[in-house]
């Protein structure tokens, strides 16, 4: 085992030299030739390592992106070697591919002979070739959910498997494809005939940019991908994947992994104070986290439950309306003079039967203005589980004018 250990250190330091080598300017032509033997098989994980082993030893991000697709060209007839993984219709991955099929689809079939056309269009002819093209541009913005998905979603589940340079270099060209998608749209919708070899170009460039993304996506970084993640990461992609949407397509089936242990963790672990956590559907926080979280919001908050006992309320520095922990336990109507209980009694009866899912009020008091609003809270079922309050001075907010975007 040690031996193979050393031998791919020694196949990755080979390669570091070989990327080096771009970067002091040698042609691609030059580095296949002298490390022609070690190029032919190298396989992706070896190329992640070595972008992850040139950033910890100090090479800039943005100078192993500079050069991402010229490293990309340098190990292109190895890779292209490696089989397809195999994913299952409806799988992350497998709705991914599919919708790199369809932006090349979109590329081939739609933008490339649209731009063939206006190349050669003229008059009248030339401004409609110009805005036909700038429709089909329009649609490959919709790349957008696409590279969110691998952002947002994918990446961090690699960079808690210590996977943190591939995916930083990713998305750095990311951004690059989208300014270059968006400038040719722009460059499109104001057509300048005096521009077109210059917007030709543009577009040209833009769509060659993400052809080269499908291309590593699919031969390094998916691969890295189902080689890295577990089961249940891939369901959660799965599960949050709706919420940012699908690329010019929609998945192939439903999927649903043969083990699923997430279901299993919705448990609380923790004590009344502080030990262990607890497990929400969009991340875990102890119950210190939690505390501290509420009291730092900006309003008061209160909670009374479905049966109108008041159950909590946060602790902030400036609490508007005094609250002490003996209101803990009592019914919402004892807490309010005799004269308002009605009022109390009919917001309560609407959310139950709900009439309502929110009220508000507000009002003048000490000189602040006092914003005061109502929730009715329901679960998945939509039955009523109790009513949130949220207490708020808005008197700055109410004063603010201009734009501000800078940190003082």
């Amino acid at each position: 085992m040690s031996e193979l250990i050393k031998n791919r250190e020694y196949r990755i330091n080979l390669l570091r030299e070989v990327i080096l080598d771009l970067h002091k300017g040698k042609s691609v032509d030059e580095v296949k030739e002298r490390f022609r033997e070690i190029v032919k098989d190298v396989s992706h994980d070896e190329v992640a390592a070595m972008e992850q082993a040139l950033i910890q030893e100090g090479l800039p991000v943005e100078e192993t992106q500079r050069l991402c697709d010229v490293h990309a060209s340098v190990f292109k007839d190895a890779l292209e070697k490696e089989p397809e993984p195999e994913t299952i219709p409806g799988h992350p991955i497998h709705t991914l591919k599919l919708e790199n099929q369809a932006l090349q689809e979109l590329i081939s079939k739609e933008i490339n002979p649209r731009l063939e056309a206006l190349k050669t269009a003229e008059g009248d002819g030339e401004f409609k070739a110009a805005q036909e093209l700038k429709e089909k541009m329009d649609m490959l913005k919709d790349i957008e959910k696409h590279y969110k998905k691998k952002e947002e979603l994918l990446f961090p589940y690699l960079e808690k498997s210590g996977i943190t340079a591939p995916p930083k270099v990713m998305w750095g060209v990311d951004d690059e494809i989208r300014a270059a998608v968006k400038e040719a749209g722009n460059l499109l919708k104001d057509y300048d005939p005096e521009n077109k070899t210059v917007i030709v170009e543009k577009v040209r460039s833009a769509v060659n940019r993400v052809m080269e993304m499908i291309f590593k996506e699919e031969k390094i970084l998916f691969p890295m991908a189902l080689e890295t993640l577990t089961e249940d990461e891939w369901y959660e992609i799965y599960k949050q994947s709706p919420e940012i949407g699908f690329c010019l397509t929609k998945p192939a089936a439903e999927w649903k992994p043969r083990r699923v242990s997430l279901e299993e963790k919705q448990e609380v672990i923790a004590d009344d104070r502080t030990s262990g956590v607890i497990r929400f559907k969009t991340g875990m926080l102890t119950p210190g986290e939690i505390e501290l979280i509420f009291n730092t919001l900006p309003v008061d908050i209160t909670f009374v439950d479905k049966s109108d006992t008041v159950k909590y309320f946060s602790a902030g520095k400036e609490r508007i309306f005094i609250r002490t922990t003996t209101v803990i336990g009592r019914t919402v109507q004892n807490c309010h003079p005799p004269v308002s209980v009605h009022i109390v009694e009919k917001l309560l009866q609407d959310f139950k039967e709900g009439k309502k899912d929110f009220e508000e009020f507000w009002l003048n008091l000490q000189g602040k203005m006092i914003y005061i609003r109502y929730f009715a809270v329901r679960d998945e079922k939509d039955e009523y589980i109790g009513t949130l309050e949220v207490t708020q001075d808005i008197g700055g907010i109410k004063a603010l004018e201009g734009e501000k975007r800078l940190i003082d």
